[in-house]
């Protein structure tokens, strides 16, 4: 098991690639401490620990990270604001932030001296492959939120190079979630709306939580001991285009 031993922290562990990630580092035999908004989603997930947690409450969630200890955190937590700036509201843009940026500040702000008290540590971020890497038609706050987090964890491999702490973050395309089929559906258009996506992925299919969480078990574990600082694209070659 390749993650025996350690301990790790996910949020938004309650469906979609958090959960998948959750499940896949449980099965590596990783003690997973799992968070959700709601802790309902948690139920059944198979991990050591589970429960109800707001990541933009900065007291609870830097209180959550420091008592689990972890030798991998994953910053999962997010939100898929639409539209371009000129339809942007100033409360959307303040609560992306918050959510998609903010709280993986402050939970990375957290675990990072305990991880250089106990030895070491990974950091694996979520952002997107919408972000600096490629724009997305009508993705304006949601790009400009992924952008923030790759920087950010450019920024925590550099100043941490040398301490034994790691940081990654994993952008993936459109993959298959619940929250996927609830853009979908909020569109007036599902059918046609995940024809659009799917068309955009040159490999002819959206990608699975599944694939995404095998690259977060390896930037979890050892094997990936001499990686840092690396914004990995898992997007099927859209930014290829």
């Amino acid at each position: 098991m390749r993650l025996a031993g350690k301990r790790a922290f996910v949020t938004a562990a309650g469906q979609g690639i958090g959960r998948a990630i959750a499940e896949a580092y449980a099965a590596e035999g990783a003690h997973v401490v799992a968070t959700d908004l709601h802790a309902a989603p948690l139920h059944g997930l198979g991990v050591a620990e589970g429960f109800a947690l707001d990541v933009t409450d900065k007291a609870a969630l830097q209180e959550a990270v420091r008592r689990a200890a972890p030798d991998i955190l994953v910053n999962c937590a997010g939100f898929v604001h639409a539209g371009t700036i000129a339809e942007a509201t100033d409360a959307e843009f303040d609560f992306a932030m918050n959510l998609n940026v903010r709280s993986q500040f402050h939970a990375m702000q957290a675990a990072i001296p305990g991880m250089i008290a106990r030895g070491g540590g990974s950091i694996v971020n979520i952002a997107s492959v919408a972000s600096s890497i490629i724009a997305a038609p009508n993705r304006f706050i949601y790009g400009m939120t992924k952008a923030a987090v790759i920087g950010m964890t450019k920024s925590v491999a550099l100043d941490h190079v040398t301490k034994g702490v790691r940081c990654n973050c994993i952008c993936p395309g459109t993959v298959d979630s619940p929250s996927l089929h609830d853009r979908l559906r909020a569109t007036g258009d599902y059918e046609g709306a995940m024809a659009a996506f799917i068309a955009r992925q040159p490999m002819g299919r959206i990608g699975r939580a599944e694939e995404i969480a095998s690259l977060a078990v390896h930037l979890g574990s050892d094997e990936s001991a001499f990686t840092t600082g690396q914004a990995h694209v898992v997007d099927g070659g859209w930014a290829t285009g």
